[in-house]
């Protein structure tokens, strides 16, 4: 596009060269003619003028920019070769890093042979010691003759056995040599009869809460409660959930006993929240219930009712019921997590677990026996190794807790796997509370003493102590002291 400024000349040369043709012809007196030629002429030498002068112009601004190029070029090589044999030093330096590694993991590879060496030789040693030491003969005259007086011999059943091994291997004490007597069979009922007692028991009020703290460790702080179940017949004797639970379930009793202890439960933990805010109350339910549109419906508006104390009340449930959930306990389950409560896992045979899942249904605790997460036996057939369940866990936001911890090495055992909540007889034996009376102005009485529990016990806390006890009641630790205030003053 032509400039203005061209333009504009352009007019300006037109107007000079006429001006000059019409000057000649009216002043000067030329003809029309040659005032034309004259005008034409002084026009041409005008556009050549103004031609060369630009292209001269133009010429002189190509000239500078072609020199600024030029420069700028040059100042571009120089960098690339400085980048350049800045990349050739680097370059030389990695492969002097690399071989300088290769050298000393070969050294290292080396060493850690040496190592294997020394260790293969070193337990051909202890084997050879151990066989010969195994191959020496037993000094039984010698230590029949310098030994000391045996102490008296006590009898026991052999439902104490355990708590006397306990005893022995946590004091360090010498004790009496134990003879195993077998106790009576005690007669056998049938299942009408059971089913009747159980009947009695619910329609009696027979119905027993048992207390035991989870700690968290290491600190060993009371955390949370669970409460346990368990019936009495009119004899007064103790019938464990695991003996009564199914009965209850073929007669369709779960229910009626789930609902009874929800109402215990909820009580005692209004009760410790007296004290203490921060503690929890874990409820056991059966998979019954839950599949029990009737007897659910009761249980859920209860909890509706106090869905205020949601965040402090954890509902548990056994593993086998959420691997075979349905419809009907998947609604159940959703509606008691859109109250705001919160559910455990216990009974975990396995460690075949689908953390997301179980988030999406509102799980925020697993109760996994000790022996499970640390037997090697049961490690070599899980998905997962224990040492990484905690993490893999806390990932969607659920606590592992590790149950029936009874020795200190369990412990020390359990916290490289960063398990940060324990349950077991080590910390505290479950406590009964007893029936609710006039006295006590309807709050749940102090729990009753009872021997503790034989740590064998196959299927969790729901198990019952023996009726004879074997040792000493423990003295009161920080931890059980706790445990009796949040119960009530023994």
């Amino acid at each position: 596009m032509i400039r203005i400024s061209t333009i504009f000349v352009g007019i300006c040369m037109v107007l000079v060269s006429a001006s000059l043709g019409v000057v000649l012809y009216a002043i000067a007196g030329v003809s029309g003619y040659e005032s034309a030629i004259v005008g034409l002429a002084a026009l041409t030498l005008m556009i050549l003028y103004n031609a060369v002068s630009m292209r001269i112009k133009d010429r002189n601004e190509s000239t500078g920019q072609i020199t600024d190029l030029s420069r700028g070029t040059t100042d571009l090589a120089r960098q690339v070769a400085e980048f350049g044999r800045r990349l050739a030093v680097v370059e030389s330096k990695i492969a002097s890093t690399g071989s300088a590694n290769q050298e000393r993991i070969q050294s290292v590879v080396g060493e850690i042979g040496e190592l294997g060496k020394l260790v293969t030789q070193l337990a051909t040693s202890v084997a050879t010691h151990e066989d010969m030491l195994t191959a020496m003969p037993a000094p039984a005259t010698v230590s029949a003759a310098i030994a000391p007086p045996s102490p008296p011999v006590r009898t026991e059943t052999s439902a104490d056995v355990p708590l006397a091994v306990e005893v022995a291997e946590d004091t360090v004490t010498p004790t009496a040599p134990v003879i195993v007597v077998k106790p009576e069979a005690a007669p056998a009922r049938n299942d009408a009869q059971f089913t009747a007692m159980v009947k009695n028991a619910i329609a009696d009020n027979r119905i027993d809460i048992y207390l035991q703290p989870m700690v968290t460790l290491p600190q060993r702080k009371v955390r949370f409660y669970e409460a346990m179940t368990r019936l009495r017949d009119d004899k007064d004797q103790v019938i464990t959930a695991d003996d009564f639970i199914g009965p209850a379930e073929a007669a369709g009793l779960m229910g009626q006993i789930d609902h009874m202890v929800l109402l215990r439960c909820m009580q005692v933990l209004r009760r410790l929240m007296v004290r203490n805010k921060d503690v929890g109350v874990f409820c056991n339910m059966a998979g019954a219930t839950l599949s029990n549109a009737e007897t659910f419906a009761q249980c859920i508006d209860f909890l509706e009712a106090n869905r205020a104390l949601a965040p402090s009340f954890v509902l548990e449930f056994k593993q086998s019921v959420f691997r075979n959930l349905g419809p009907v306990e998947s609604e159940h389950l959703a509606a008691l997590a859109q109250r705001g409560y919160r559910f455990s896992i216990d009974h975990v045979t396995d460690l075949r677990i689908e953390p997301r899942d179980l988030a999406d249904r509102g799980v925020r605790f697993i109760k996994v026996p000790a022996a499970l997460l640390l037997d090697p036996k049961h490690n070599s057939n899980s998905d997962i190794h224990p040492a990484d369940l905690s993490d893999l866990l806390g990932r969607f936001g659920i606590d592992l807790i590790a149950e029936r911890i009874e020795g200190e090495r369990a412990v020390v055992d359990l916290l490289d796997f960063d398990v940060r909540f324990g349950q077991g007889f080590l910390f505290a034996a479950p406590r009964p509370l007893r029936p609710e009376t006039p006295a006590n102005g309807g709050a749940p009485n102090p729990p009753a003493r009872e021997p503790a529990k034989a740590p064998t016990d196959p299927n969790g806390p729901a198990r019952s102590a023996p009726s004879t006890p074997v040792r000493p009641e423990p003295r009161s630790t920080g931890n059980a002291a706790l445990a009796r205030r949040a119960t009530g003053p023994n």
